[in-house]
């Protein structure tokens, strides 16, 4: 049973959901377009995204970082992954936080991607910063 909805942002990207998909399931690109990740290690010996593949993001800050773990996976739709560790304690405060990425087509050129977070917590709210 999934852990209870919290929040949710989303982006439209000018890029056909193909090359989108195509793009996201490179976890050696996460540093390329993520805001606050320096670089990934390749844990499970993987490139691409696969369920129980996991992969350690080291964080821009050079002190932190988080090991995540794919958990589901559609095809050109939805991306389900834990943090299966971290060095911040979230994984201690909130020991079954969940992220869904999902990709929706807009039209032929243009994608929107949507990230919810999910997690059981009646005292801690995450906010993600849009950037």
């Amino acid at each position: 049973m999934r852990p209870k909805f919290q929040s949710k942002q989303s982006v439209i990207i000018n890029a056909p959901i193909e090359k989108v998909w195509e793009y996201n399931q490179d976890l050696s690109k996460i540093a390329d377009h993520h805001p606050r990740v320096n670089k990934v290690d390749l844990i499970s010996g993987r490139q691409f995204r696969e369920v129980g593949v996991e992969y350690q993001c080291h964080l821009k800050d050079g002190k932190n970082s988080c090991t995540e773990k794919g958990i589901e996976i559609i095809p050109m739709e939805k991306i389900v992954k834990v943090f299966s560790f971290d060095t911040m304690g979230l994984t201690k405060l909130l020991p079954d936080y969940v992220v869904e990425s999902t990709v929706k087509k807009t039209d032929d050129m243009t994608t929107k991607v949507k990230i919810s977070y999910f997690y059981t917590s009646s005292k801690f709210k995450v906010w993600i910063e849009n950037e």
